[in-house]
């Protein structure tokens, strides 16, 4: 059985190694790097939101009473400023020139919420929640978001083939009237 709290460390050391991945490299593989790495916050976010952290924050008002909210709602603002760069980030080439800078600050403000949740919200958790069936939840539902993301990378792959192969046909109709055009002297 999963246990949710050894999930959420799990995808944290995923993206984390993405991240000094992303340090490590010059250049070319860092968009890959960058998708992979919005990618697993994304389905990462949505089970906490979804799952995690409804179940984090009623533990929480038991043990500190209304106090336990502060630290989920910390929590969400810091998911709420991820998925804004996040957005950004994915408008962007590789090539822009803040680019890096953006992806390292995102990357900043991910490690900082990384550290408070396994130094300060996992410890008070771990006796007061159920965390093997939470886990079962919460690993369905991260099932169900990998299979979605999964078939959407692959529609979007097959459509700018297609797009590809089109734009071809058109740009080389165009060459064969220009070329017609001007009596063919190219």
């Amino acid at each position: 059985m999963p246990n949710a709290i050894e999930m959420l460390r799990e995808d944290h050391r995923k993206v984390k190694d993405l991240f000094e991945h992303f340090e490590g490299t010059d250049s070319g593989d860092k968009k890959e790097i960058v998708d992979t790495a919005l990618r697993e916050l994304e389905i990462h976010t949505a089970i906490e939101e979804e799952i995690f952290y409804p179940a984090a924050r009623m533990a929480l008002q038991e043990i500190e009473g209304d106090e336990g909210d502060d630290s989920i709602d910390e929590a969400w603002e810091e998911h709420h400023v991820v998925k804004l760069i996040a957005a950004e980030l994915k408008k962007m080439r590789s090539s822009d020139e803040r680019y890096d800078a953006k992806f390292t600050v995102l990357a900043e403000s991910v490690k900082h919420h990384i550290e408070e949740e396994e130094n300060e919200l996992f410890p008070k958790l771990e006796s007061h929640i159920d965390a093997e069936e939470l886990g079962e939840k919460m690993m369905a539902r991260k099932q169900k978001l990998q299979q979605r993301t999964d078939n959407g990378s692959k529609n979007r792959g097959s459509k700018s083939k297609t797009r590809t192969t089109s734009n071809r046909g058109k740009a080389k109709k165009r060459m064969q009237k220009r070329r017609s055009a001007s009596g063919g002297r190219r």
